[in-house]
């Protein structure tokens, strides 16, 4: 399976039944675009973690960690930075040296990316903690990617970004991951040869914050008026700020200035993104904020120069660091551009799967199949041989980020088991560190439907099941309502209309480095030659 090489258009919702859920459809769950030159922060209320993006033209391009999800290097498109969709992926699967075998390496593989344009091509670099660092080009970012190259071996080297200097030399800004460097806090540069594939020579460090910016990281490398410059947050993700360094030499030694902080804001942790302009002369800056179960959701901020130092946000005590803003004039880009949100809901009706999945592990090719004739997607049960004890370690999940702080999932399936043995489930799940769902499962007693949760399922825990009823027939409505706070109350309904309320409600909680996501599945408890198989009619998001 390769879903790069995909159409967009087949990759993207399709109509089926009403014009709420149109292929170009906008959200019905968070839109930042206020409709009246103003947007509202977040633009993007979904898990986009380590945001990082570039201009080309008057488009512009983003990219975000997607770790052990499957497709990944999400690139998303936008004209006026405020209005966003997916238009592809990067990645379609991760390369066999990568610790994934056919399990799930929970927050491993891919962190931190970044994406610039450089000769007619853009370039991803991004760090694998227990690998090293891979770099990806194309000419179309909503094409086919090459093949992913090693650029520097190491463990524990992490959030690489390139930088192609005027005079031809080229350069990589990385940091390091103390859960596998054994060291934190530090920033190297290393030369890389003219192609941007291969590291030249050992990484030099050009900076060390553990005195007064620990845990800086991330870094995004530039050169501006004849400084280089690195923008780079520190004192953690869910409470540090963001510092910029500038220096005459790219080795340094780099000056060092807060140039955005949480201040008098709500937005907690303000740092890690992206400066981008726009060709009317504005600067801008995309940013993350960690909000716990939803993940961390994408911002926009204004960004002036001043003294040749960034001031990102609104500095209102002109101290030269910034304050978030939560409203804002949307950016001058020349021209006003339509609503447009990243795929949510999916009517299944294209013929292929929308841009907004991504499985929990490299899938296999026979794990789904997408009629578009008949408007299903069908999911064949997989085999959980060893003992079904969580969904926890299922590669086979397919899942999509939550979109809002507050939403409705609902879908419509027909179990279709093989009637040879017993044990095929299907159905509904809110996925993080702890778990919540509706299983639909062929018994011995028919159809029975269980609202279950997983508390702690990275440790190793068991489901454990809260209420349970048996139905008559194989299809079935599931829903899952999210409200403030995260949490979850699941419902059921066999005509689509009355929906009954069934076992507790479920605290979702963020996922490894992700935050926590909805989706489905379909296993079984037996290997063999065969098995049934899950046709969902659609997958819809609410508010």
């Amino acid at each position: 399976m390769n879903l790069l090489k995909i159409g967009i258009a087949g990759l993207l919702l399709s109509l089926s039944l009403t014009p709420s859920f149109a292929q170009d459809a906008v959200s019905q769950t968070w839109v930042a675009d206020l409709g009246n030159g103003m947007y509202k922060n977040p633009i993007l209320y979904a898990d986009y973690s380590d945001p990082d993006a570039c201009r080309v033209g008057d488009d512009y391009y983003m990219t975000a960690s997607s770790f052990n999800c499957i497709p990944g290097l999400p690139i998303l498109h936008s004209k006026d930075l405020v209005n966003w969709t997916i238009i592809g992926y990067a990645i379609d699967r991760m390369p066999e040296n990568a610790l994934f075998g056919t399990g799930v390496n929970h927050g491993g593989n891919v962190w931190a990316p970044a994406i610039r344009y450089h000769n007619g091509e853009f370039y991803i670099y991004y760090g694998d903690p227990d690998l090293g660092i891979f770099m990806t080009k194309t000419k179309d970012p909503a094409g086919t990617w090459e093949p992913l190259v090693l650029v520097k071996e190491g463990k524990g080297l992490i959030d690489s970004c390139p930088l192609f200097d005027d005079d031809g030399n080229v350069y990589l800004a990385h940091g390091y991951a103390g859960s596998r460097a054994g060291i934190k806090s530090l920033l190297a540069v290393t030369r890389l040869t003219p192609d941007g594939k291969k590291a030249v020579g050992e990484s030099r460090i050009i900076y060390d914050g553990h005195d007064i910016d620990p845990t800086i990281e991330g870094p995004k490398f530039y050169k501006r008026n004849g400084y280089y410059y690195i923008f780079a947050p520190a004192g953690g993700v869910a409470t540090g700020w963001q510092v910029a360094m500038r220096s005459k030499s790219v080795f340094g030694p780099y000056e060092r200035k807060i140039v955005m902080a949480q201040g008098k804001s709500p937005i907690n942790g303000p740092h890690q993104g992206a400066w981008v302009d726009t060709s009317t002369g504005e600067d801008w800056f995309i940013h993350f904020q960690d909000v716990g179960a939803i993940g961390r959701i994408t911002h926009l901020q204004p960004m002036v120069w001043k003294n040749d130092w960034p001031v990102i946000g609104i500095d209102e005590d002109g101290d030269g660091s910034g304050d978030p803003v939560l409203t804002y004039k949307k950016p001058n880009v020349g021209k006003t551009y339509p609503i447009a949100t990243p795929a949510e809901s999916d009517e299944f009706s294209a013929g292929t799967l929308g841009l907004q999945w991504q499985w929990h592990a490299n899938p296999q090719s026979w794990w789904y199949f997408a009629d578009s004739t008949k408007g299903l997607l069908s999911l064949y049960s997989v085999p959980v041989v060893d003992g079904y004890k969580s969904l926890w370690d299922a590669p086979n999940l397919l899942l999509q980020k939550a979109p809002a702080p507050e939403f409705t999932t609902t879908m419509k399936l027909t179990l279709v088991p093989d009637n040879r043995f017993f044990g095929e489930k299907t159905g509904l799940v809110v996925m993080g560190l702890d778990y919540g769902v509706l299983t639909f499962e062929n018994t011995e007693n028919g159809f029975v439907l269980s609202q279950a949760e997983c508390i702690k399922a990275e440790k190793g825990t068991t489901e454990k099941v809260n209420a349970s009823v048996t139905l008559k027939n194989p299809t079935v409505y599931l829903r899952v309502k999210i409200s403030e706070g995260a949490v979850c109350t699941f419902s059921y309904s066999e005509d689509g209309k009355k929906f009954t309320t069934l076992g507790n409600t479920f605290q979702a909680k963020e996922g490894k480095w992700i935050g926590a996501k909805v989706g489905t599945f379909c296993n079984r408890p037996i290997g063999g030659n065969d098995g049934g198989r899950v046709d969902i009619d659609w997958f819809r998001l609410t508010k």
